[in-house]
């Protein structure tokens, strides 16, 4: 089947939000620059107007692709089960090392937070809608689901695994960041609670 001109341009324009979206969170909005995205997503800088009014427009839809993906993540950890059991999936998934050292795949928030508050309004936009996302995922899971308690449970769980997860890969000595990661597990764990 042959490729038409729109379907062509349309896997084009996905395959630079793909790169992009990996690029912000391995280097940051401001360590990503259009013309690297491009290079890697194999074009030239010159198509990129073709694709997006502007840079701000492509780091929205980078940061809406980087936290659809987190979301997706959790969604696939929890999948088989329910409840506490769910919780747990998600919760060992993220404050894995595997996610620890995924800096590039892994959550949009954790690798991304503390930009957040210089990034024009639509990217500042297209990440909190899905970390709205990611609270609901994680208040679905509480039996109590609907109610302020349970939502509050998501936003201190969400909290404290995004914020353990910076803090495990900031710091330069693997014991700390394999205690802090543990800590976090032991506190939040659903079913021993």
């Amino acid at each position: 089947m042959k490729r038409t001109p729109a379907r062509s341009k349309e896997a084009t324009h996905e395959r630079i939000v793909d790169v992009a979206a990996r690029a912000i969170r391995s280097s940051g909005y401001h360590g990503t620059g259009v013309a690297d995205i491009m290079k890697a997503a194999g074009l030239t800088h010159g198509g990129f107007y073709a694709h997006f009014p502007s840079r701000d427009a492509l780091l929205a839809e980078a940061a809406d692709r980087a936290g659809f993906e987190s979301v997706q993540s959790l969604q696939r950890q929890a999948a088989g089960s329910s409840g506490p059991q769910a919780l747990q999936a998600m919760i060992q998934a993220y404050l894995s090392r595997d996610h620890m050292d995924g800096v590039e795949t892994g959550c949009h928030v954790a690798a991304l937070g503390s930009e957040m508050p210089r990034q024009a309004p639509e990217v500042r936009h297209a990440a909190t809608r899905r970390l709205k996302e990611t609270i609901d995922l994680i208040a679905r899971q509480y039996p109590d689901w609907g109610q302020p308690a349970a939502h509050e449970r998501a936003l201190v769980t969400l909290a404290t695994m995004v914020g353990t997860i910076v803090l495990a890969r900031a710091v330069d000595d693997p014991k700390l960041s394999d205690a802090l990661r543990e800590a976090a597990l032991k506190h939040l764990d659903p079913i021993s609670h």
